[in-house]
């Protein structure tokens, strides 16, 4: 079983940045794929970004140029950079990752609880 906390969201202006972390914890083999979602108020969850266990990104188009995804493999931990944020950008943002529990499982996907992003104009 794998656990996922992420922390870093808040109250920012419109315009400025934030990083958001994501630690995995519990009985970890291998991290494959790791990424992040987030779910504004009355919309459906989204792709923001992934980041492979090779280090391979991808971006959501409404986020591409604004938002960095990385990881850091030995502390089990996702970051995603946004900057020049926007009101829309208001949401949860939740770490998303593909654990395989042993050398030829399959991935098992795990949510984090989510962590809030309020931008005011």
């Amino acid at each position: 079983q794998v656990q996922l906390v992420e922390s870093g969201g808040g109250l920012v202006q419109a315009g400025g940045s934030l990083r958001l972390s994501c630690v995995a914890s519990g009985t970890i083999f291998k991290l494959n794929a790791m990424g992040w979602y987030r779910q504004a108020p009355g919309k459906q969850r989204e792709f923001v970004a992934s980041i492979s266990s090779g280090g391979t990104t991808n971006y959501a188009d409404s986020v591409k140029g604004r938002v960095t995804i990385s990881r850091d493999n030995a502390k089990n931990t996702v970051y995603l950079q946004i900057n020049s944020l926007k009101p829309e950008d208001t949401a949860v943002y939740y770490c998303n990752v593909q654990h395989q529990s042993a050398r030829f499982a399959p991935p098992v996907e795990y949510w984090g609880q989510g962590t809030q992003v309020t931008i005011s104009s």
